[in-house]
């Protein structure tokens, strides 16, 4: 068997595992909403093509090519963040490999080869095709709007590859993040230093150069694709070799009592357990981590700058960082209990002072963004009805949203091994689509009810629905037990299987 024969196979394993997976009927009905997602996207995407078009075509200080080259450290940032939402690392999947006989970098080498022609790559083409056809083709050839499409790809391609070599290591140490920090800021660099126009048309050089098939402009572009190539196939393989075959010594810790907790009697046991789940467990300290680093750096975005302030904008991030924390957490519950969920079941409700825990705990965590929000209250941004009612939305219907997931998940997150792990294979679209609803739903509900009555009689109308929420929880709670009890076998089943 040749490579090309075994890239075919080892394509052919990765949907037989999808087909597999404990969750694929769950994927396939939520994947219905997420293609008409999707398909919206799509036309988003070619709406803002025609956008760009009609300037670059409107312009007599730059030239179509330039203009979206020009605006490539813009692209590539926003390109290298919303990879998060879903683009696996070849590491993720090829631990059942390692030990076949087969040269050791085919594996790696194969999944780094279908990286690069996944959707999250190709999306790129509803913009660049639509702007060739419209402002390249009929002024500069067909050749021109060709070459304009290929370089403009592979620029997103080395974008997806670097991206690889980061979220690999920044899984291993937080303190890579400096790295991406680095390269993604040395783009803005001549802004910074000189102004926008010196970083635009530094940029815009290399649109002019890729449509003209300069030879040495795709040279150095195919360089660049080889060098980040050879690295993702060392560090990948390295890392998943070290991860599947390191031998780990166990320490002994302080132990930590949080004898605050003993005067809820049993409830108080499972909110010790969150705390300490997320102290002592790297996947959920992690996670922890991001969440709480992204609402402080919002938070202060928002009050000590004006970036948000747009009519819109200020709504949205309002309302997202009261979400940020639970919209990346909740979302996933009951998923790390699935390691140890035979034991959750010996007694009865035990299910159910679980759910009330994590509840009571992530209301508390709402405090954080209020109180870093409070100086907008003094600088005229927002008023302090605002600040209540979002957090007493987000305590109500935004919570109640995300915790009807401890019914549908039943795949077990692992609680220290983050790259190869069964549990971060598949992608639980369902789970994506509940939290881009507890997301946007929000903002959407305001500027509804902004169309109808006065913004302070909105903000009114949100607090009073999340008061309603949160003095009915334990009703709701009980509701999520019972429909989780009804699915307890299917769900341990699962769990037990994507441990």
């Amino acid at each position: 068997m040749n490579r090309f024969q075994l890239f075919k196979e080892l394509r052919r394993h990765v949907k037989l595992s999808e087909k597999r997976s404990p969750v694929y009927e769950q994927n396939k009905t939520a994947k219905t909403i997420i293609y008409l997602l999707g398909g919206f996207m799509v036309m988003y995407l070619i709406f803002i093509s025609v956008m760009f078009a009609m300037i670059a075509n409107s312009s007599r200080t730059f030239t179509a090519c330039e203009f979206i080259f020009g605006l490539l450290p813009f692209i590539l940032t926003a390109d290298f963040l919303f990879r998060f939402l879903g683009q696996q690392t070849p590491a993720q999947l090829i631990k059942p490999y390692i030990l076949l006989p087969i040269p050791k970098y085919v594996c790696v080498e194969s999944f780094i080869l279908s990286s690069m022609i996944t959707p999250n790559n190709l999306i790129w083409l509803c913009i660049t095709v639509p702007y060739a056809f419209m402002s390249i083709l009929f002024s500069s050839g067909f050749w021109a709007a060709l070459g304009f499409i290929v370089g403009f790809q592979l620029m997103i391609i080395i974008n997806s590859q670097n991206y690889m070599l980061w979220r690999t290591l920044i899984t291993k140490k937080i303190w890579w993040w400096i790295a991406p920090i680095i390269i993604y800021g040395a783009m803005f660099l001549p802004w910074i230093i000189k102004d926008f126009d010196a970083m635009f048309d530094s940029f815009a050089l290399i649109g002019e150069g890729v449509a003209s098939w300069n030879i040495l402009y795709y040279l150095g572009i195919f360089a660049v694709l080889a060098l980040f190539f050879f690295i993702n196939r060392e560090v990948q393989y390295h890392v998943t070799y070290i991860e599947s075959t390191e031998s780990k010594n166990t320490q002994l810790k302080t132990v930590t009592e949080f004898r605050l907790f003993e005067r809820f009697g049993e409830m108080g046991e499972y909110l010790k357990l969150e705390i300490k789940s997320i102290m002592r467990n790297k996947n959920m300290r992690n996670s922890f981590l991001y969440s709480t680093i992204f609402t402080v750096m919002l938070s202060l975005i928002i009050s000590y700058t004006e970036i948000y302030d747009g009519n819109f904008t200020s709504k949205f991030f309002m309302v997202y960082v009261f979400i940020i924390n639970g919209g990346m957490l909740l979302v996933r519950i009951m998923g790390a209990e699935g390691n140890y969920i035979d034991g959750l079941m010996i007694h009865k409700e035990n299910i159910l002072q679980l759910l009330h825990a994590k509840y009571y705990f992530y209301c508390a965590l709402l405090l954080l963004p209020l109180l870093i929000m409070i100086p907008t209250l003094f600088m005229g941004k927002y008023t302090l009805l605002m600040l209540i009612a979002m957090m007493a939305f987000a305590a109500g219907p935004v919570f109640f949203m995300l915790m009807q997931m401890a019914v549908w998940n039943k795949q077990t997150v692992p609680l220290n091994s983050k790259l190869v792990s069964k549990g971060n294979v598949e992608n639980n679209w369902f789970a994506f689509g509940v939290e881009m609803a507890a997301m946007f739903a929000p903002v959407a509900i305001i500027c509804i009810l902004q169309a109808f009555m006065s913004e302070t009689a909105t903000y009114a109308t949100m607090l009073i629905i999340g008061l309603l929420f949160i003095a009915t929880h334990n009703i709701w709670l009980r509701n999520i037990y019972q429909r989780f009890m009804v699915r307890r076998y299917e769900n341990m089943e699962s769990f037990r299987a994507t441990r």
